[in-house]
């Protein structure tokens, strides 16, 4: 055992490298998740006030991937959709695999409601006229919206029960009322005259329920001792790993220790 005070080994050296690496990866993980709410939002509004023609009133916002300047919306929707798979593997990351799921769910399908656009509807693009029948790229679009949408509610239910179960009632109420609130809008848009605005409704709630979680796990993130890797003895000395213990052995254990370190704070 070296005396206290010592500098760290080659080995020692390695394991607080790699536990401080996946911390910050984790971090960029869910600085992911929390901008991907606002960033869908502020674009949505920027072009609904600058399209001519469209009508939140009137339009869902999915219609604004239509047109000249549809590529916007249609890059919104997938860099939205990779910024939430990002997210749920920065959970993922933090061992909590039941939340990471429905996250990753909710990231595929904006993707999927991106890459295949609805079709015209209610006199938005300007001149187009509704077509008779659904088109495939309509049906695909709307099942990815259903999954966005349904997986986003399975997400509010898993986090739900686990902040009751840990005592956190403010999040455990705002995962629940988050959840009910985005099934409610949802049903309401099959009223022809409630759509958009519901779904522009649940897209603001769902969206910045999401984003705000991601904050929330990245601040108790960065809360925790940055290097994990070392690991003490009882008289306060570093422990020296044994003679021929390889580099590569010591960070993947620093690699599972920061696992069960970061893998749900209680806040």
């Amino acid at each position: 055992m070296p005396p206290a005070g010592m500098a760290a080994t080659d080995e020692e050296a390695a394991t607080a490298m790699c536990t401080t690496g996946h911390q910050r990866m984790t971090s960029v993980l869910l600085c992911c998740g929390a901008v991907a709410g606002p960033w869908f939002l502020v674009v949505v509004a920027l072009q609904e006030a600058t399209r001519t023609g469209f009508d939140p009133g009137r339009h869902p916002l999915s219609l604004l991937s239509l047109g000249g300047l549809g590529w916007l919306q249609v890059t919104n929707f997938v860099v939205t959709g990779l910024l939430n798979l990002a997210f749920a593997a920065g959970l993922r990351r933090r061992r909590m695999r039941a939340g990471a799921l429905p996250l990753a769910g909710h990231g595929f399908g904006l993707i999927v409601a991106g890459v295949f656009v609805r079709d015209p509807g209610n006199g938005y693009p300007p001149g187009i006229p509704a077509p008779v029948a659904a088109s495939w790229h309509h049906v695909l679009h709307g099942a990815g919206a259903v999954l966005a949408f349904g997986s986003l509610i399975g997400a509010c239910a898993v986090f739900a029960r686990r902040f009751a179960v840990r005592g956190n009632r403010g999040w455990a109420g705002y995962c629940g009322g988050t959840g009910v609130a985005l099934a409610a809008l949802l049903a309401a848009t099959r009223a022809p005259a409630l759509e958009s605005p519901a779904l522009h409704l649940a897209a603001v709630a769902g969206w910045l329920w999401a984003s705000a979680l991601a904050a929330y796990f990245l601040v108790s993130l960065r809360d925790l001792p940055t290097e994990m890797g070392n690991s003490v003895s009882r008289n306060g000395e570093l422990a020296r790993p044994e003679r021929g213990t390889r580099v590569s052995e010591c960070v993947t254990r620093a690699a599972a220790q920061c696992e069960r370190t970061n893998s749900w704070p209680d806040r």
